[in-house]
């Protein structure tokens, strides 16, 4: 190769390198410029937020999501989708690894092939408990059995239903994706998020919508709709964060990727809507964090305990999450939930009701997830907002509890409480990996 040849190329590839730069410098400057402020329905601004959390909720969250109580999450993967026969060639059923379809091996796809075996490997759950932890369930379910329960137990009771050890299992990249990952959320925001029929979003949820069609709303369906964009982007965050960036010798690397991050979130790629969903992410962490203000007196009796079996445990626990609570106490800026349903009762019963059955819909659309890590969490997550609903729309019926003694008002099952908590504590974790994000994009200047 002449020298000639060897410094177009050098310099070709010192041209790419400075590009690179400079789209992370303004990618980091436009996402914090954007991200940033007071935010919109409340009167909370994200500097706020963020100091918040990394400070006082971030490490204590963490902490609590590994003790027993809240690390063993029972959950039922085998439902079947009651929307449509889950087709997805890449699918994960009954938490075991399918083999790959035959017409992708007759046809010597070998891309295609590679990509579903590793999603498959990916995606599978990791169901491995001691037998010490199995007797231990046998002895929560008698005791749960023996509290009072006021509410319909589903997925609990379910023979199907085992349970799951979140540590082993963490939310992460799986190679889940196309047209089954698509249809997903496409029926989420298409079929069960309130906008105005007019309005056009297409099927792939990563592109942008056609403008701010949201403003038109009333505050009630303008809520809705920002949790569930903000628990997508709580969910993708999560993906950027533990990316599999490679794999050698049979063992994953994983990792933040900067570039996915930017595919889904660079304001000039999706057109001005990353930013957006980025907000409503901490529009979400508002409304849980209020959920965990309120629902402190039900923790606070002495008649509630977090039961595993080891009693100096199970204290040191139930100290932890009530610490928890009296810092979410502390927060000076919730969101107001009594500004919904605040219109004429009927109205307002009306729309709480409307508001109630389109998130019922979403949970049930979780089971149509086609991979089983996905799945979990996708559930996990759904029913920890759900229950942070349920608290909301609450308050007098918690307001009247009494100390000693079961309240037929108000209950919360133990996958209520594992999955309210776990939930939370994704979105902390995604505002902390949001701001990894930022460091990351500083440091590639």
């Amino acid at each position: 190769m002449s020298q000639g040849v060897r410094r177009a190329g050098a310099g070709q590839g010192a041209a790419a390198a400075v590009q690179l730069l400079v789209t992370l410098s303004f990618l980091r400057s436009v996402v914090e410029a954007q991200v940033a402020g007071v935010l919109d329905d409340c009167l909370c601004d994200i500097d706020s937020i963020d100091n918040f959390n990394t400070y006082k909720i971030f490490p204590k969250i963490k902490k609590l999501q590994e003790r027993d109580y809240f690390r063993y999450y029972k959950v039922n993967l085998k439902r079947p989708c009651p929307f449509w026969a889950e087709d997805g060639h890449c699918s994960i059923k009954d938490c075991h690894v399918e083999p790959c379809p035959e017409y992708l091996k007759m046809a010597n796809n070998t891309k295609e092939l590679e990509d579903c075996e590793q999603a498959n490997k990916l995606g599978a759950i990791n169901s491995t408990l001691s037998n010490q932890s199995k007797e231990a369930f046998i002895d929560w379910a008698r005791y749960d059995d023996s509290r009072d329960h006021f509410c319909e137990l589903d997925d609990e009771r379910s023979p199907a239903a085992q349970y799951v050890d979140l540590l082993l299992n963490p939310e992460r990249y799986t190679g889940y994706k196309g047209t089954s990952a698509w249809r997903v959320w496409n029926s989420i925001y298409e079929e069960n998020c309130f906008k105005p029929r007019s309005v056009y979003r297409p099927l792939n949820p990563l592109a942008p919508s056609r403008g701010r069609f949201f403003l038109c709303l009333c505050l009630e369906k303008r809520v809705f709709y920002k949790l569930i964009s903000g628990l997508h982007a709580s969910i993708n965050l999560h993906l950027c964060t533990n990316y599999l960036l490679e794999e050698t010798w049979g063992k994953p690397s994983w990792g933040p990727n900067i570039k996915e991050f930017k595919r889904r979130f660079d304001p000039v790629e999706t057109k001005g809507e990353g930013p957006r969903r980025l907000k409503n992410l901490y529009f979400l962490y508002l409304i849980e964090l209020r959920a965990l203000s309120k629902v402190a007196p039900y923790f606070e009796r002495s008649i509630v305990d977090l039961y595993t079996g080891n009693a100096e445990e199970d204290a040191d626990t139930k100290t932890l999450l009530l610490n928890i609570f009296q810092d979410t106490k502390s927060f000076p800026m919730h969101f107001d939930e009594k500004s919904m349903f605040a219109g004429d009762k009927k109205g307002a019963k009306s729309l709480k009701e409307e508001f109630r059955l389109h998130f019922k819909n979403i949970s049930r659309i979780m089971d149509c997830v086609g991979c089983d890590k996905c799945r979990l969490w996708g559930k996990l997550q759904t029913q920890g907002l759900g229950t942070a609903l349920k608290i909301l729309f609450s308050e007098k019926e918690i307001q009247k509890l009494p100390e000693n003694s079961p309240s037929k008002g108000f209950q919360l099952t133990r996958q209520e409480i594992v999955a309210l908590l776990n939930a939370f504590g994704r979105l902390s974790t995604s505002i902390r990996d949001l701001q990894n994000f930022k460091v990351l994009l500083q440091h590639s200047r």
